[in-house]
């Protein structure tokens, strides 16, 4: 072989050799990120190439759905029972607009895609049998749902409710709403609701999880973490013995004196009624007086400062970790910059309800197999102890109290057990806004406490006034345990 053409057959060898580089390179590397990535429109085709598994309630009613398109490359679509009642469990799943919360979270294994459902996809391949998506079984109550649901109606707001004994969530709440199967497809309608969903157009949000990501200042609720704060600490150690506290109480460090709401007795008052009448003097002197690590370490201990996964992410509530005493002080009693959503009052709540120890939350009791076998299940797992069984019992105590007699009085149930505790939170500059109701409570049988409750609610259209948490707040957590106890 002549020298020119030596040259061109070793030019050539190293482009075939580059080539195959090249192909093992995306083949192999650069696989998952080819698959995954969001202009492949192989791979949205192939997820809507036949029906998504279902999402499930109460063990064994789906609410989710599907059907057929027509005159598009997508052969199916979700749609969704009851959808604006149950959107911030399931999100949605949209041929145009992807997917959201347990859609999301769980899309995998809903389209047969995930690696655990290897084997059944094979069986499925051997027999002739289109591929399958899997169900997602939740730990959701329908009835607590629509309690939930209902309760809040046209108001603005969040119902968190969890099994305390194993952090299952029955009933997870956020209005307004929407309807996932207004933007499930890939049409000109659906654009023209996805559009109209947007913040910028509808400025109540609807497509916003309040109960997961939304934070809000939690008010007098936060007393219950401050009160655990004393016990724990020893600060505190008979709740029906006077604490040490002046009328009026200056903030630390500052003239300013903080108030009461209203001519209620705070003075020196034992912890059980400073909980009763939410004395704001109490709880800000006894978090000021324990100081910020204990605070902090408490909080923290109720999930404060932390995101949680259920297996959805849920934002972060706040407690600062960095403050002046007088910032503890109003921190300690739900204001400054102290900042939790519902889910995270709600396992307040759980806690104490469940004699000091907090379980994790979560909403996805297991994954199953299209052939119906169980391929995960969620086996209920301890966060942490933020109270001893008898600090909490202590606390349960003070709750019932405010619930039989204090402001919490509209949570009343006939027969069980109910403690709580209202908060009408600050909003807004100089507390110029429609501060926000709150009511965390739980309901107790002989057998245990089935079921505790977060609820937040924004009205907008009511007079300050009439806005509190034993108002407005109560008797929708009433309902949401009625229906628990009632299943």
């Amino acid at each position: 072989m002549n020298k020119p053409l030596r040259r061109v057959a070793v030019f050539c060898g190293l482009l075939v050799l580059a080539l195959l580089l090249r192909v093992n390179y995306v083949q192999f590397v650069q696989a998952d990120q080819l698959s995954n990535d969001v202009h492949n429109r192989r791979v949205a085709i192939n997820q809507y190439a036949q029906p998504r598994g279902d999402i499930i309630v109460d063990g064994g009613k789906a609410i989710t759905g599907h059907t057929e398109t027509t005159g598009s490359d997508f052969k199916f679509k979700r749609t969704y029972v009851d959808g604006p009642m149950w959107a911030p469990v399931t999100g949605h799943a949209s041929q145009a607009f992807g997917t959201t919360f347990l859609e999301g979270v769980e899309d995998k294994f809903l389209t047969g895609n995930d690696d655990r459902l290897f084997f059944n996809r094979t069986i499925d391949l051997l027999t002739g049998k289109e591929k399958q998506g899997g169900n997602v079984v939740t730990t959701l109550n329908s009835k607590a749902q629509k309690a939930a649901f209902q309760g809040l109606g046209d108001k603005k707001g969040a119902v968190v409710a969890i099994d305390p004994g194993t952090g299952a969530i029955l009933a997870m709440a956020s209005t307004p709403s929407y309807d996932p199967s207004t933007i499930a497809g890939n049409s000109k309608t659906d654009e023209k609701n996805w559009v109209a969903l947007d913040k910028k157009n509808d400025p109540n949000d609807p497509t916003q999880n309040r109960a997961l990501r939304q934070t809000y200042p939690p008010g007098s609720t936060f007393k219950l973490v401050t009160a655990a704060a004393a016990l724990e600490s020893g600060k505190v150690t008979d709740i029906n013995g006077k604490t040490d506290t002046p009328l009026p109480y200056t903030l630390p460090g500052t003239t300013t004196e903080l108030k009461n709401e209203g001519n209620i007795p705070c003075k020196d008052a034992t912890l059980v009624n400073a909980l009763k009448y939410s004395c704001n003097t109490v709880f800000g002197k006894l978090g000021a007086d324990m100081g910020q690590q204990t605070m902090v370490d408490e909080a923290e201990k109720f999930g404060f400062n932390k995101e949680q996964f259920i297996p959805v992410r849920a934002d972060a509530s706040n407690f600062d970790t960095k403050m002046t005493k007088d910032q503890v002080a109003l921190s300690s009693i739900g204001q400054f910059d102290t900042a939790a959503t519902p889910l995270q009052m709600a396992m307040v709540a759980s806690a104490i309800a469940n004699n000091g120890k907090l379980m994790k939350p979560y909403m996805v009791d297991k994954l199953v197999a299209p052939n119906l076998s169980t391929i995960s299940q969620t086996n209920p797992s301890e966060l942490s102890q933020p109270l001893s069984p008898e600090n909490a019992q202590k606390l349960q105590s003070m709750m019932e109290t405010v619930v039989n007699s204090g402001t919490g009085t509209n949570a009343k149930i006939s027969g069980v057990k109910v403690g709580g505790k209202t908060g009408t939170a600050q909003n807004g500059i100089n507390n110029k806004g429609t501060p926000y109701a709150w009511f965390v409570s739980y309901a107790m049988t002989d057998q245990g406490s089935p079921v505790a409750v977060a609820v937040v609610v924004e009205d907008g259209a009511a007079n300050r006034d009439d806005i509190s948490g034993g108002g407005l707040a109560a008797p929708i957590a009433k309902k949401v345990m009625e229906a628990v106890l009632n299943k």
